[in-house]
């Protein structure tokens, strides 16, 4: 990368997006034939082996056309570089599934549940960036609270990017999120919610 970066923009994504989602993404979906439906089956084993691949592209690709999915994209140079999905509990139910994440949630909770960037844009704060752009997308649509599940990553750990897609603990205190522990887990769940914070 040039040690001059283009200008970043982060920007929802439209239902005219489904060429720059493939070109982030890549043939393999971003990882592992995933399309950014892992969160949107509500079991996984055997339902998400049959699912991932070119029947998750097809889903994503209804969604996305369809104006069914929320996120935001981040372009450099009107090339797409990063994703960022973002939108209402309910739109993922396998929240409901994993053990360690699950909590009484007041109505009007929404999800940050991943990330993708592209390779040679990672390590530059992109990710802080997107996770900031989407909790300002959530509140502006009417979230009361907004939520993410960062990977269980210490401090300056250094990890893979498929095993950082929920984002790091980092990244969340960086943006103002209050971090709460997950029952019976070493993982943190990661919550902004202005009208606690002010009360």
């Amino acid at each position: 990368m040039s040690t001059t970066a283009p200008e970043i923009t982060i920007r929802p994504l439209k239902p005219k997006d489904w060429a720059s989602i493939e070109r982030l993404f890549g043939p393999r979906g971003a990882c592992g034939g995933c399309w950014c439906m892992y969160w949107r089956v509500e079991k996984g084993g055997q339902s998400w082996d049959a699912l991932r691949g070119q029947q998750a592209r097809r889903r994503f690709r209804s969604l996305v056309s369809t104006g069914r999915a929320s996120g935001l994209l981040a372009f450099a140079r009107r090339v797409p570089i990063g994703w960022v999905c973002v939108g209402p509990c309910e739109e993922f139910p396998r929240l409901r599934r994993v053990r360690a994440l699950q909590r009484e949630r007041p109505p009007g909770t929404w999800s940050i549940v991943c990330f993708y960037i592209q390779p040679k844009w990672r390590g530059f704060g992109l990710g802080t960036q997107l996770l900031e752009a989407a909790r300002d997308f959530a509140f502006v649509r009417g979230a009361v609270c907004v939520e993410g599940y960062p990977a269980n990553v210490n401090r300056g750990q250094k990890m893979p990017g498929p095993f950082v897609w929920t984002g790091v603990p980092a990244m969340f205190a960086a943006a103002g999120f209050r971090s709460i522990a997950c029952k019976g887990s070493s993982r943190r769940l990661c919550i902004s919610d202005p009208q606690r914070d002010t009360t």
